[in-house]
């Protein structure tokens, strides 16, 4: 009788309610989503009593917002500041009193956003600009240099900005370079009409160079004059470029003499991007070339990394380093950065600079936090003592209503409405109450949550929490079939799915080991799976045994490396080949130097996550240092 009751009040306190009312939640999710007052007030009688009522009410409101008076949206935001409703409720607001440039309530509002955005921010500014506050044309200054499009609400700045001369015809040439680059051509129509209408781009000219590049180029050849003829000639360039170095190098060289040395900077710069994304041996030349090319067009951080990246590559330690301290303080404070300019310093005979970088950044729970306590000489160690929250810690997070309303969401299968109401509600947490919204979490089958949010602890760990892993069992006799190392399938299941079982990415890989439905039905094909059907491709048992299939085989197709097979899992077998090098290349080059953003932290990620599991999973202590995981990657 006693367990049935401390069931019944876990249930409770997780908010769960009948199977009917849930029902009724949804449908009072889809009245106000229709805009019908009249069902969703029908349905808010039913829900007196729901845990997520005060979505309800956020619901009403919103319906009539513009027409509620100041109390009543004030009494709401405050009834509800436990919940993220309230900040949604006030960023709501505050976007009609911007319009309506209200600014006394809007001054008032503002500061107390949380989770602000781009539109009130220049809100912000017009009422900054109406109070004759004339530093607010410095701070929005840097808003305008971006390639892509605005919010409304900052027309009316950048009109100010570029009445004042705060924002010259260069910076506006300088946006439209970025817009043209990012091709986001309508962007920079929408600029160009700032420019002076005799010394403005040809939107004729401009169409022509988007449809056929080549064929603009040829028929450009001796006729680029003006600085609109350059920037459409540099816009046909870049648009050659995405697709083939070569052509585009080749019509480069039959119009540099017409560009400007600035211009010419600027094409080489992206030239040698564009091959080092392809690790074209040329790369690091061009990216040399750019400098030296009169006046540099300065790189950007994007530039400067794949410049980093190249070099090291090439093994030119010199200009590993030189190409870091070239970027923004905030970019060199980046691990990646910390760690290759330490090993820079190192080759350099410079040990003690080298080691006041690793020191600290070995302290850090990530790839490059182990790679620089290796490189000092320490291996990877968990603390002895795991903190855990007592019970009477767990049933009181259990109990806070914010983290019953995110489990309510989770059950209902909504997953972004209980995101959003997790971190709200964990926002302001001390060490021993994020494990303790850790351990809720656990216990609710919430796996990401749990893992996200053991994650965020600054002094009080718990390992067990941030590398959890469920369905040992079951794993544990598929990977015996396959002599796969757990403590890796389980950094990958980890970084893949965070052990949602039905989760579905939106190119459509399924399960915890997000398997493609054509991958998945090749691999129950090799297992003469006779009763396959993509639906169970989620099923637990048979996502492991597909998933464990398809990375041993890419793992024996890939020279029995982890590093490359777990590339191969992420982007394909055939790019983790061809991202190799001409020679030999160190696993953290290889790694660092992969061209796809996404791959290239999964792969860091994955790895870090085995030595962790490797503890967690109590391995024995011959399991292998990160180096020893990457490894050396052979010639192609």
């Amino acid at each position: 009788m006693k367990k049935y009751l401390f069931g019944l009040l876990l249930l409770l306190y997780a908010g769960t309610l009948p199977a009917s009312q849930d029902n009724d939640f949804i449908a009072a999710r889809k009245a106000f989503q229709a805009g019908d007052a009249r069902l969703l007030a029908t349905y808010a009688e039913r829900l007196q009593n729901h845990v997520l009522m005060p979505y309800i009410d956020y619901f009403q409101f919103r319906l009539y917002l513009t027409t509620t008076d100041t109390a009543s949206i004030k009494k709401f935001i405050s009834r509800y500041q436990d919940s993220v409703i309230s900040d949604r409720l006030r960023e709501e607001w505050l976007k009609i009193l911007g319009k309506n440039q209200q600014w006394e309530l809007f001054s008032a509002e503002y500061p107390m956003l949380v989770n602000t955005n781009t539109e009130l921010l220049c809100y912000a500014y017009q009422h900054r600009l109406d109070a004759k506050d004339n530093d607010v044309l410095k701070d929005a200054h840097a808003l305008w240099f971006t390639a892509n499009s605005m919010p409304d609400s900052c027309t009316p700045v950048f009109n100010v900005l570029i009445a004042s001369g705060l924002i010259s015809v260069e910076d506006v040439w300088t946006r439209i370079r970025m817009a043209l680059e990012a091709e986001q051509t309508g962007v920079a129509r929408f600029i160009n009409r700032h420019v002076p209408s005799h010394q403005a781009l040809d939107i004729t000219k401009l169409n022509a160079a988007a449809q056929n590049p080549l064929r603009y180029l040829e028929a450009q050849r001796g006729k680029i004059k003006t600085r609109a003829d350059r920037e459409t000639a540099l816009f046909a360039l870049l648009h050659l470029l995405r697709n083939d170095t070569n052509q585009a190098y080749a019509h480069w060289s039959k119009v540099r003499e017409q560009l400007t040395a600035s211009d010419r900077s600027y094409f080489l710069g992206r030239l040698a991007y564009r091959a080092a994304l392809r690790h074209d041996p040329r790369a690091l030349g061009w990216f040399v070339e750019a400098a030296n090319s009169g006046t540099s067009y300065p790189l950007t951080d994007t530039l400067l990394a794949w410049k980093a990246r190249t070099a090291l590559r090439a093994g030119n330690w010199d200009i590993v380093l030189k190409s870091i301290e070239s970027m923004s303080t905030p970019e060199q404070q980046i691990d990646t950065w910390r760690y290759w300019k330490a090993r820079a310093l190192k080759v350099k005979g410079e040990t003690l600079d080298a080691n006041t970088l690793l020191i600290p950044l070995s302290t850090e729970h990530s790839f490059y936090g182990q790679l620089a306590k290796e490189e000092l000489g320490t291996i990877l160690s968990t603390p002895d003592k795991l903190h855990e929250p007592s019970a009477e810690e767990i049933t009181a997070m259990q109990r806070r209503p914010g983290i019953q309303r995110a489990l309510a969401f989770y059950r209902l299968n909504l997953r972004t409405e209980a995101y959003r109401e997790w971190v709200w509600a964990i926002r302001d947490f001390d060490d021993m109450q994020l494990l303790a919204a850790a351990e809720v979490a656990h216990r609710h089958g919430m796996y990401d949550r749990a893992i996200n949010t053991a994650s965020r602890t600054v002094s009080q760990h718990n390992f067990n929490l941030r590398f959890l892993a469920p369905h040992r069992d079951t794993l544990k006799v598929i990977l015996q079939q396959h002599a796969l190392d757990e403590a890796w399938v389980y950094g990958l299941i980890r970084q893949e799915s965070r052990f949602i079982t039905d989760i579905k990415s939106s190119a459509g890989a399924m399960g915890l080991m997000q398997l493609m439905p054509a991958t998945a039905k090749w691999v129950a094909q090799q297992l003469g799976m006779q009763d396959y059907r993509e639906s169970l491709a989620v099923e637990v048992n048979t996502n492991l045994r597909l998933g464990t299939y398809y990375l041993k085989h890419v793992l024996t197709t890939l020279d029995n490396q982890p590093l490359l097979a777990s590339a191969a899992y992420n982007a394909g077998p055939g790019r983790a080949r061809r991202w190799r090098d001409v020679n030999p290349l160190e696993g953290a080059i290889y790694a660092e130097t992969i061209p796809f953003n996404e791959t290239r932290d999964y792969v860091k990620k994955v790895l870090k996550n085995s030595m962790y599991y490797a503890q967690v999973l109590n391995h024995d202590h011959s399991a292998p240092t990160l180096k020893e995981r990457l490894g050396v990657v052979n010639s192609k």
